[in-house]
């Protein structure tokens, strides 16, 4: 699972003319996603904002599931739980701020962007040594895949 705004996204906001939040995604997240999707490990985004921005991404990237306008993160967990008949202690979760605190001390292996802020990192299992938008995702992803000894390479089986 992975929070969106500073994991996924570099914590810019840019707004066009007409007021539409545009938000810039790293192309190695999307790959991290696939090789996860390859490998039978599904991606869950949970994020307090709602955009059609980050909907389209999701959807490009055959997101599993989304679930956006979270305010209290935690408590989407046992709804995922159930959902992918898991416990808390098999979902990875990556996040960056004060509201993914909660979720971040519940999951089974908690990560942080670099630039996370502190009390996030104290509490976390693995501080990435990328920052938010600029492939945390993927090197979450890789950590996750070689520790499991599953296929890193996109092309075989």
């Amino acid at each position: 699972m992975t929070d969106v705004d500073c994991v996924l996204t570099d914590c810019g906001m840019y707004y066009d003319k007409t007021g539409d939040v545009m938000k810039k995604f790293h192309t190695r997240d999307g790959m991290g996603v696939t090789l996860l999707r390859k490998n039978m490990i599904p991606t869950i985004i949970v994020t307090k904002e709602k955009t059609v921005m980050v909907r389209k991404w999701a959807k490009n990237m055959k997101i599993f599931r989304i679930f956006d306008g979270i305010q209290d993160k935690e408590q989407i967990l046992i709804k995922i739980c159930n959902t992918l008949n898991v416990k808390p202690e098999q979902i990875a979760y990556i996040g960056d701020d004060i509201n993914d605190i909660g979720l971040l001390n519940k999951v089974g292996f908690s990560t942080v962007p670099k630039n996370a802020i502190d009390e996030a990192k104290k509490i976390a299992n693995y501080v990435c040594k990328t920052e938010g938008g600029h492939g945390v995702l993927r090197e979450v992803a890789d950590l996750i895949l070689t520790t499991q000894g599953l296929n890193v390479n996109f092309t075989k089986k």
